[in-house]
Parts: C-alpha cells; structure tokens; sequence
C-alpha cells in the first residue's frame, strides 16, 4: 500500500513527529521518513527515537500517541500515484483479483484503502495485527492466498521496497519492484526484483504477457 498504491509519507511523517514533540524529543524532516519506514509502525516509532530512548516503553507512549494522531489524520496529505486509480480500475474490468498486503496496523489500512478505492472489490486487505509477523514475513501473503484461492504461480507482488521483495522471495512468488514509492531502485535491485517498472500500465503489459 504505502509506497506502491499510495504516497502516505506526509501524513506518516506528520504523525510520528507529533509523538515526538508531544514527549519531548526531537523531530526529523518530511523529506526524511521513506528511509524510517516499511516494517510497521512500532519498527517506525523505534527508529525516529534517539538510540538512548529506545526503551520498550518510551516506544509503547510513542505509538500510542502516533495512533491517536494519525487515527484521524491518515487521509490529510495521502494521494493515490499517478495511474494508480486507472491501473486499479483496468484490474477490476479484466477480473483480476487484487489484494493490499501492508506492515501498517490493520485499522489504518482498511480506512486508508476505503477512503481512497472504495470502488474497488478488493480480494483481501490486510494490515498487519496481533500474532502475524510482519513482512518480509510471507505469512500475510499467504493468508491472502488462501483467500484468493489463487496458485503461486498466478501471482504477482507489487512493492517498491527490499522488505516487499525478500518479502515475496519467501512466499516463493514473482515479484514487481516499482520505481515511485519510498526506497531508490538500487534497493529493488539489490533485493532481487523479478522486474522492475516505472509507470504503474506497465503492470497491465507484464499481465498481459503472461497467464495470470
């Protein structure tokens, strides 16, 4: 979701440093947080902290205050990519199933997708909860799979980070790096991205050159 679909990184940024003037503790530029990002928020709230804050609980009052804050700010400054919408919609046409695997709490992310693609008959969205590793554990992507009913070899994962590649690595399925989210594309490279695009149509070409 975040990096791929949507350009959340404002409204991430503005919430974690609101946590953290809230307790007294320094902020960080906008411009900084897509390389705080992309474990979850807890693992967020961990690397804003100075190392000498990084007690369980200053972590705990830290998220707490994050989650207040971007319970019902999440949807201020997010947009969708440019094509995004399209791509999704083009999806939906062609009877593509389509699913949001994201690290970011579980409520967020059914808000978040909600708000911005209410339109679109998601197979699954799911955010991370209690008792599910995070990615680039593949246990969300496989729960999604059981819910799809789709093989692995009919699957393509969509990210734009090295968690979303080693991510789909694990579960043994193809992975497509994208180039306008939150990491540089040397990192795609470095995680062994299956292919690597630029424009979100170009996702529409890889499915038409293939069975899924």
């Amino acid at each position: 979701m975040d990096g791929t679909l949507l350009n959340t990184i404002e409204d991430l940024g503005h919430a974690a440093n609101y946590a953290l003037e809230k307790n007294g503790l320094p902020t960080h530029t906008i411009a900084s947080y897509p390389f705080f990002v992309g474990n979850g928020v807890r693992r967020l709230i961990t690397r804003v902290l100075p190392e000498d804050n990084r007690t369980p609980a200053i972590i705990d009052t830290l998220l707490k205050d994050f989650r207040e804050f971007y319970d019902v700010h999440c949807c201020d400054c997010t947009k969708p990519y440019t094509g995004i919408p399209e791509l999704l919609r083009d999806l939906r046409d062609q009877d593509v199933k389509v699913a949001v695997a994201s690290n970011k709490y579980d409520a967020a992310v059914q808000k978040i997708i909600n708000h911005y693609f209410g339109d679109i008959d998601f197979v699954a969205i799911q955010g991370q909860v209690d008792g599910v590793n995070v990615k680039p554990d593949p246990s969300i992507v496989f729960g999604i799979l059981a819910k799809a009913q789709v093989p692995k070899s009919e699957v393509l994962y969509v990210g734009d980070s090295g968690v979303d590649m080693e991510t789909a690595r694990r579960a043994c399925i193809d992975s497509v790096g994208v180039t306008w989210g939150f990491r540089p594309e040397k990192e795609l490279v470095e995680y062994y991205a299956g292919t690597i695009v630029h424009q979100p149509n170009v996702i529409l070409d890889l499915l038409e050159q293939t069975t899924y």
